[in-house]
Parts: structure tokens; sequence; C-alpha cells
């Protein structure tokens, strides 16, 4: 989209040229933050191996394992330096997960999917996912393969400061097309506040966000980080203030983030989902419902497919409305079915005036046709769906849900009151007041895209990012001809 086809470039003026601290790279972090994750993705996960599910007591055992091969001796680790033992590669391709820690965890260690690269069968719907872990293990030593540590390879990191969110990932290449992330940071500091009303960011929320942000900052000092992307989106890009108040955060934390288009954050969007769109797919209409603006994107794949799926956006817009203006506009916390029709429609107008919602023709009414969500919405709503007693990234992430499932989640939320939504483990109090305005969004898509699925996408812009730092940087490229990773 903004970005010519090569992908988004780290920025000139941003924190991209190495953020240096006195910890080596692959250090642990210092501790767990208690403050709260993010409302449908929270970023902090325990850390474990979702693809085989093999404990810490068989990962030790098989530690500095010898292989003898060709008569020479190859040493295979289970875990990199770094990193506890069994920590699991997140694939790209295949989505690998790690298991999810609860809610009030933000800084754990993660492993997620992200890749500028997606192949066919990236994840089922959660019963039987396929996973794939870097070559770590004896399979890697019996390929004569020379295991990564952490501590070898470049750290990247990429920082989404949002109207909702502030969300924070650090990654090291893995395979191509697949990183690990080492490190994360997610907290709901609603820094879109009553910006709808005043068209000003308000000192509490600033003051929520810049203690957020001072926490991403301790995080990059602890890593010799190689690039990053910071960005801030549509509350800073809107508020009369804006500006003024990222000085401020440079003063304060010692971080430079730029605020990016609309059309950037469309197509950043695109490339941390690309994992989800799979081979026998003709088209997709992905969509980002954001806090305060949601990015809607038309993907044709039907003729060919190239790596970077954000190349097959034929049609693109944003809309200048998310869950925190559309809630503060019409009220949140008590939402008749009159007013849920009204936030509907208002969303409908706005879709109405795109005027490239066409132009994917009759590919969006076939059967290889669906719909990508990702935001907390959709991920809210899978979470009620599968009636999760706590959030869990790795059976939502991927997800797929018919139209009658998304009907039936939408018709719940609706008849639950305040209370009961905020008793919701998958909602809470952070986000009760503002998921039907999410599902008014969602609604208002399904009408002018009909489709009988739905799948959902834990990851989004901070997963683009890094994909594209790391493809841009030749990361992927390097550890090939360094024979880091096995073909």
């Amino acid at each position: 989209m903004e970005d010519p086809d090569r992908g988004a470039l780290a920025p000139q003026d941003g924190a991209s040229g190495g953020i240096r601290g006195e910890t080596p790279a692959g250090a642990q972090p210092k501790g767990r933050s208690t403050e709260p994750a993010d409302d449908g993705a929270a970023a902090a996960r325990a850390v474990g191996d979702a693809s085989n599910g093999q404990g810490n007591g068989q990962g030790q055992a098989r530690n500095r394992r010898r292989k003898r091969r060709r008569g020479r001796k190859v040493f295979a680790r289970d875990g990199m330096d770094g990193l506890p033992a069994n920590q699991p590669a997140a694939s790209a391709q295949t989505g690998a997960k790690a298991p999810q820690a609860g809610p009030g965890d933000s800084s754990g260690l993660a492993s997620v999917a992200g890749s500028a690269t997606a192949r066919g069968g990236a994840m089922d719907d959660g019963a039987g996912r396929k996973a794939a872990n870097a070559p770590t293990g004896p399979a890697a030593a019996d390929r004569g393969v020379r295991p990564a540590r952490v501590g070898d390879l470049p750290v990247y990191a990429a920082l989404d400061l949002g109207t909702n969110n502030c969300r924070l990932l650090v990654a090291v290449p893995g395979r191509p097309g697949q990183f690990r992330v080492i490190d994360a940071f997610s907290r709901i500091v609603r820094l879109g506040e009553g910006l709808t009303a005043s068209g000003r960011l308000g000192q509490p929320a600033m003051d929520r966000a810049v203690e957020a942000l001072k926490v991403c900052a301790e995080k990059l000092r602890q890593r010799q980080v190689r690039k990053a992307r910071l960005i801030a989106t549509e509350a800073c890009r809107s508020a009369d203030n804006g500006e003024a108040f990222l000085a401020r955060v440079k003063a304060e934390a010692g971080l430079s983030l730029e605020i990016i288009d609309r059309k950037t954050e469309a197509r950043l969007a695109v490339s941390g989902c690309g994992p989800l769109v799979e081979r026998d797919t003709d088209a997709v209409v992905l969509f980002d419902i954001g806090g305060g603006s949601s990015e809607i994107a038309l993907i044709d794949v039907s003729r060919h497919r190239t790596p970077r799926l954000a190349n097959h956006i034929v049609s693109w817009t944003s809309l200048p409305v998310g869950v925190v203006s559309l809630a503060e506009r019409f009220g949140g916390r008590d939402v008749s079915r009159a007013v849920f029709e009204a936030m509907v429609d208002e969303v409908s107008g706005m879709l109405d005036r795109f005027d490239g919602r066409k132009r994917l023709g009759e590919l969006a009414s076939g059967d290889r046709f669906h719909l990508l969500g990702t935001s907390g919405t959709v991920t809210t709503l899978a979470g009620v769906h599968l009636g999760l007693e706590r959030y869990d990234r790795r059976r939502v992430d991927g997800l797929w849900m018919d139209r009658a499932n998304v009907d039936a989640m939408i018709a719940r939320l609706l008849d639950w009151d305040f209370e009961a939504r905020t008793a919701n483990p998958c909602i809470g109090a952070d986000r009760a007041d503002l998921v039907l305005a999410g599902c008014a969004i969602l609604e208002a898509i399904r009408r002018h895209w009909p489709s009988e699925r739905l799948r959902v996408a834990d990851r989004g812009l901070r997963e683009g990012m890094l994909s594209e730092l790391m493809a841009d940087d030749g990361a992927w490229r390097r550890n090939r001809r360094r024979g880091v990773f096995g073909r």
C-alpha cells in the first residue's frame, strides 16, 4: 500500500538504529509485570512446548545430547541460551504457540507466529493444530544443523501505541519467514479516552500511556536491538496535541515514536496475518477493528501468491471509527438492540462510501472466500464461543467461526448486561463497555461482505512490523548463509 512492494521500511526518524543497553541480547527480563494484559491478546505467555507437549524433565534429560554423524560430534540443545529450556520456536506457517499465562501477566516470554510467508494448513481450530519448532533438538543434530542461540541472533522490536492498548514484541529471526518472540508487553491504556468529544488527548490518558512506554523502554534497554519500529496510530494521528504528547514520550521514556498513516496501518495488519490465509483461498476481506479507527483490506490471491500477502491488496479503506470512539458516541455500558442497530447503521454508512468495496467481484461470493479479523473484538467473541475460563491464545489464534457461531455470540452479548459482560473472563472490566461497539463494527462488515466463514487472528501490526523489518534487513538470508537453521 503506501510502502513499496518490498514492504514497510524501518523509520528514518524513529528508533530504528539500534537501542542498545548493557544487558546482552537474549538475557532474561528482570521480572513480571502485574499490570493487566491486552484485552483480546494477552501478550504474556507461559513458556512451554505447544507442538510436542514434552515437559521440562524430558527437555533437561536431552540437554546436551551428543550425536555422531559422519565422524564428527554435534551437540544438540533443547533450549537456546538466554531462554528457559523447552521454549518452542514460532512457526509462521503452522501457527505454533506457547501456552499462555493469565491476563495479569503482561511480560512473560512468548512464542508466536510471525511471517512474511504463508503456507497451506497454517492452523486448525484449536483441536488438531499443527506446530513446528526451530531445529534445536536431536532432529537438528541428526541433520548436522548447528542449533542457534539467541545471543548469536540479531534482535528486532516492534511497538504499537494505539487508541486503547500499548503493545511491544521483541523477537529474533528463525527459519525463513519465522521468528521467535523473546519478550513481550501489553497494557490497556485507553489513550484515546475522551478524544472524540474534545479532540485532544486527556492528561490521565497520557500519563497512563507514558508509564506503559517506560516499561517498554526498560525492556528495550535490556537487549541489544538491531532494529526497531515504534509506531503510534489513530489517537496520536487525530489528536490536536498528538505531536506534543510524543515529544513528552521522547523526553520521559526516551522513545521516538512515528505516527503512521492509515494506509501503512492497513498494510502492516495484512503483513502480520499472512500465515492465516491458506493456499486454497481465492480472496479475503481482512479487517482490524481498533480503538479509534478500523482498517479494511480486500485481498485477491486467486491468480498467484507471493511471499508477502500485502502485495495482493486490491483495495483498502480506513474507517474513522473504532470501539472507543463508537462506544463514547452511543454509550457502551447499557446497549439495547435499538442502540446496537444504530451503531451498525453508522458504520454501514461509512462502508457505503468506500468506492473500492466491490473490487473482489464474484470472488467475494465464492466458497474460497472468507473474512479474517484481527482485533480484541473477534478474539473476545472467539473466547466466549469456546467457553474459556481463561483466555488462551493458542486456542483462539487461527480459530474458524461459521456464520451461525458469530450470530449466536453477538446475540449472547446483547442479552448480557454490563455486569455479566464484566464477569466473563474473556471480556473483563477493561472491555465490558467496548465489546458491543466492536460487535457493531463487525456486523456492518459482515453485512457488506457476507461470508460463511470468519477466521480469528490474535496477531496484527507488531507481527507485521517484525516480519517486514527482518525481511528488509536480510535477517533470514544471513541465517541461511550461516547455516544457523536447516532448510
